[in-house]
């Protein structure tokens, strides 16, 4: 982002528009002749939190690659704050999976955030105060400032993540995309993060993609999820994302909606528990029928 069109402040930087952050129209996507996956038709609201969930090799990095313009489509369009897909990506923050493996362990974290802004190794290009106040305001934010001297190699996988998502911060993105930011953390640093996600959703309005396996550490900020089933993208919203249904044909196993004192949660079954499930034979059809059900019984109900 150049210094004409990035915010003041990061506070400045997500605010959220009427129109949808994400756009997908029968989009799909191959890789060689296969298809990872297609028929996409859904669009993500601006200023909300959306978790992109699926197995392993459901596509679930592929669709990131696609909103950053990365990967083609083969079918459809795909429009990402109001432009294809990879010509708005300096409106964009994005957060790899494998961040602290990218990045050399002898910065510091300083050094590390300031590359969000830079682009490159330093020695190169000075860095500037303005850059400089920008780093330690995202830092703050995310909660790591005063570990801003210590070389990444001594921080912790949790104030790694946190270094991370300042990085992605620093230049004042309107979308936030992370590539499962909660993997391999402890359950603290994996709440810390999620704080952070929080923070800067209610205190920016910015809108947050994230990656994941597991959605029960996110379902207390989450308002939607899009699930990669059977080759085809469904989007549900908040009051759909605990369908036991779908969570079952996604996961591959018995999944069962719970209400705890700290609010709902999908568990799956004691391994050692007989289950009286029999294999999925669901066709895309059903499959796309799912996330619907609770509502239609509702209705069902009500005309009784």
């Amino acid at each position: 982002m150049n210094a004409e069109t990035k915010p003041e402040s990061l506070q400045e930087a997500g605010t959220a528009d009427d129109k949808p952050a994400l756009v997908f129209r029968d989009a799909g996507i191959k890789r060689g002749e296969r298809i990872i996956w297609q028929h996409g038709n859904f669009s993500i609201p601006s200023g909300s939190i959306t978790a992109i969930v699926g197995t392993n090799g459901a596509g679930k990095t592929t669709m990131m690659k696609a909103e950053l313009g990365l990967l083609p489509l083969f079918n459809g369009s795909l429009t990402v704050l109001g432009g294809p897909a990879g010509t708005t990506n300096h409106l964009i923050g994005y957060v790899p999976q494998n961040y602290a493996g990218d990045i050399e362990s002898n910065l510091t974290a300083e050094q590390s955030v300031l590359l969000g802004l830079t682009g490159t190794r330093f020695g190169i290009h000075p860095v500037t105060r303005a850059q400089r106040a920008r780093a330690r305001e995202a830092m703050s934010f995310t909660g790591v400032d005063d570990k801003r001297h210590y070389r990444l190699s001594e921080l912790s996988g949790g104030l790694r993540q946190r270094v991370a998502i300042a990085q992605a911060l620093v230049s004042g993105p309107k979308l936030l995309m992370l590539d499962e930011p909660l993997a391999n953390l402890d359950l603290a640093a994996q709440r810390e993060t999620v704080h952070v996600l929080a923070r800067l959703n209610h205190e920016m309005s910015m809108t947050i993609q994230v990656v994941a396996h597991d959605l029960n550490m996110l379902l207390p900020i989450l308002d939607s999820a899009v699930y990669l089933l059977d080759g085809h993208p469904h989007y549900a919203r908040m009051n759909e994302v605990l369908d036991a249904d779908l969570l079952t044909h996604l996961y591959g196993t018995k999944v069962q909606v719970v209400t705890t004192p700290q609010g709902d949660m999908f568990v799956t079954p004691d391994p050692d528990e007989p289950e009286d499930i029999t294999p999925d034979i669901h066709n895309p059809d059903e499959v796309a029928g799912f996330h619907r059900h609770h509502a239609e019984n509702r209705e069902q109900e009500a005309e009784l």
